[in-house]
């Protein structure tokens, strides 16, 4: 600081010529600190995954992801409590392998552990997408279980902020007036049967994380959030995630399944409140669909 100071001490001539050498001199201080702290941001990063995976994982070996699982999130993102990201199953059609299992850890949040997806013969691909909340710039990572007992993990660096405490959207009275409503659909009704197709859950619920302050009464709106969402077709499991408050406010979850015969695609979502909803979507062949009056 001494000797940013002296450098631009005195007047006219004698600051235009030092101008030059104290631009210089004040870049590379600002390149030295940006250099420590982002040195610093790594190691913090790297304490706090040992400690993370130590906890969710102990002394398992988890090989790179390349290949078989991948995850897509915005490098920074638009609004911290809303923040689009998939999961991708990268192992071939034709793979002997699948995945069972995958972890989404967000490293930074308040609950690390965000959530946990089961999957199932049912699924045809551990392909997931939904909007997650982040508290602070974070490494957000899928953790995959092949059916052999192996894990990979793909990894991303998230900036965003404060998307835990952010404000709902609604008012808590609004927000409860439609809560549960849900709205099941589905995509890539033009295959026939046996062959992967996706669907859409959408749910009303403000998944309150307890870490909200009203702007009104500038108390804390209690926890309140999905703590399950089970996905059966014809009666058999296809899908059953574990999730915390770090999903979004009405959460949205895109998913994979595999209908080998028509039947009934159904979703069950229980909150922390033991509260149920549930949605059910007939799923049937193309031939009845073309035929039907």
């Amino acid at each position: 600081m001494k000797i940013a100071f002296h450098c631009l001490r005195g007047m006219g001539i004698r600051i235009m010529k030092h101008r030059l050498s104290c631009l210089c001199l004040l870049s590379a201080l600002l390149i030295t600190a940006l250099a420590g702290v982002a040195q610093a941001g790594n190691s913090d990063s790297n304490e706090v995954w040992a400690g993370l995976k130590q906890i969710y994982f102990g002394d398992r070996p988890i090989a790179d992801g390349a290949g078989v699982v991948g995850l897509e999130a915005p490098a920074r993102a638009e609004d911290a409590a809303i923040v689009p990201i998939a999961i991708r199953d990268l192992l071939p059609a034709d793979s002997e392998r699948r995945i069972d299992k995958v972890w989404l850890i967000i490293d930074n949040n308040p609950v690390p552990m965000s959530a946990v997806f089961d999957f199932t013969e049912l699924s045809g691909s551990a392909d997931i997408a939904t909007r997650v909340r982040v508290d602070a710039y974070t490494n957000m990572r899928a953790i995959a279980e092949t059916d052999d007992g192996k894990l990979y993990m793909a990894t991303r660096f998230v900036k965003a902020s404060g998307g835990c405490s952010a404000p709902a959207s609604k008012d808590p009275e609004a927000a409860l007036a439609n809560l549960g409503e849900m709205r099941l659909k589905t995509y890539d009704e033009a295959k026939p049967l046996g062959e992967t197709r996706e669907a859409q859950l959408m749910l009303r619920h403000p998944n309150h994380t307890g870490l909200q302050m009203n702007q009104l009464t500038r108390l804390y709106t209690p926890a309140h959030f999905v703590r399950q969402i089970a996905v059966t077709y014809t009666g058999n499991p296809l899908l059953n995630v574990e999730t915390t408050f770090s999903l979004s406010e009405n959460p949205s979850l895109r998913f994979s399944f595999q209908p080998q015969k028509p039947g009934e695609l159904t979703v069950r979502v229980v909150d922390t409140e033991d509260k149920t909803f549930t949605s059910s979507l007939e799923i049937e062949p193309l031939s009845a669909r073309a035929t039907a009056p």
